[in-house]
């Protein structure tokens, strides 16, 4: 990813924190969304100087169309998307509100369709470029009470491999990655720490996530990749 101009959103999140310095480390010119200052200081306190001064750091609105073309159109190249950003919640079908469901979608589904979308728009003028979506293992095993955020990942799994489809015979790549619980301080928090040593570590998971956002994954296309851990 040397010198490769990556937009990556949901880099101060907890996965985040574990593939932020990943894509540092490997040389890549990062473009960064965030949501608030004290995302920014965490990120400046786990990186060195060097590597903090090559994140471009961006606030759009990722649901707003035109906020989202706006900061992929303002990078010199868009050579990788790595998407992190979403939203997890859960509840019982009959009980679970329309509401809820729409914000599923749209934090899941449709923040992934904008930025596809319009980082696409950009690779197609090189002819080259990595996508890099996260999805869940819900999709591959259902899970009650996750009806809304199933329906999300697994839209936006159809979504990747129609764009793996629409981009043979270029150098664009799109995959998505699907862990099971990741071990992120959000996590232990709000299911304990007990059974933290199977879940999949944020370091991990990065080292697949920058794989396929690296040349060497050209020849992946469409792929979804399971990382479990020992869950």
């Amino acid at each position: 990813m040397k010198g490769k101009y990556v937009l990556l959103t949901g880099g101060t999140g907890g996965l985040g924190m574990g593939v932020t310095p990943a894509v540092l480390a490997r040389g890549g010119i990062v473009t960064m969304t965030y949501r608030n200052a004290q995302q920014v200081e965490r990120m400046k306190s786990i990186v060195s100087p060097a590597d903090f001064a090559r994140i471009r750091w961006v606030q759009p609105n990722l649901l707003d169309e035109s906020s989202v073309a706006r900061v992929v159109n303002e990078m010199e190249r868009v050579d990788v998307l790595i998407h992190l950003v979403g939203g997890f919640d859960m509840g019982k079908t009959h009980e679970y509100t329309y509401e809820a469901f729409k914000y599923q979608l749209e934090m899941n589904l449709h923040t992934s369709f904008l930025l596809a979308k319009h980082c696409l728009r950009r690779m197609l003028e090189t002819g080259y470029g990595r996508m890099v979506m996260i999805s869940s293992r819900v999709t591959d095993e259902a899970v009650g009470q996750m009806a809304a955020y199933g329906a999300a990942k697994a839209g936006l799994e159809g979504m990747t491999r129609a764009i793996a489809q629409e981009t043979k015979g270029t150098n664009i790549t799109a995959n998505v990655v699907s862990p099971s619980i990741i071990d992120t301080p959000g996590t232990r928090q709000a299911m304990g720490p007990e059974k933290a040593v199977n879940w999949v570590k944020a370091d991990s998971l990065a080292e697949v996530i920058c794989f396929l956002a690296s040349e060497a994954a050209g020849d992946m296309r469409g792929a979804v990749v399971p990382v479990y851990g020992n869950t």
